[in-house]
């Protein structure tokens, strides 16, 4: 019997969020303009979802981002159900893990995370990893930034990368907030 999956849309210091659990972990998080940006995502991706804010950790994601917005988090412990060969590829897995061993208020580029995985020119496919992560701000994708100290894509928009930077301190002084 497959297990049930769950959602809940919320409101956070952000924008709306988006948030799917199954079996009991979280499989995604996402940050919108709309509640109704929230459901059209949750309808397109996640039909079979029933709409349960207490399906756990829906309640509890909800709590720890609340508190990181508030400045009161800088970690989440939550279970993440995206590390299994269902969530992504080998390599999308290895990068995500990647990304949770960067510390709150630092950056990393890239090709840093490339060179980690024993992928030295691996920068491109390390973005393209980073794009298709499921469960933004929890596995901090906002904290990889361009070799050049540039801000580069954010699937939430710069605006946001921007914000999430700040709120934890990480922004370098060489960071070209007008760029791509």
């Amino acid at each position: 019997m497959a297990a049930e999956t769950s959602f809940s849309i919320f409101a956070s210091a952000l924008g709306w969020v988006l948030a799917v659990a199954r079996g009991g972990e979280l499989i995604c998080l996402e940050n919108r303009e709309s509640r109704e940006d929230c459901e059209t995502a949750r309808a397109r991706r996640f039909a079979e979802a029933g709409n349960d804010p207490e399906a756990p950790p829906l309640a509890e994601t909800q709590k720890q981002l609340d508190e990181y917005f508030a400045g009161s988090r800088r970690a989440f412990d939550l279970p993440l159900g995206v590390f299994t060969p269902a969530g992504g590829t080998e390599f999308q897995r290895s990068v995500w893990g990647e990304l949770l061993r960067i510390p709150f208020g630092t950056t990393k580029s890239y090709g840093e995370i490339a060179r980690a995985l024993g992928r030295p020119g691996g920068a491109r496919a390390v973005g393209l990893a980073n794009h298709d992560n499921p469960i933004g701000v929890i596995i901090p994708c906002h904290r990889v930034i361009g070799a050049d100290g540039s801000l580069t894509g954010y699937a939430g928009g710069l605006p946001m990368k921007r914000r999430l930077l700040e709120l934890e301190g990480a922004l370098p002084a060489r960071l070209d907030f007008e760029s791509r």
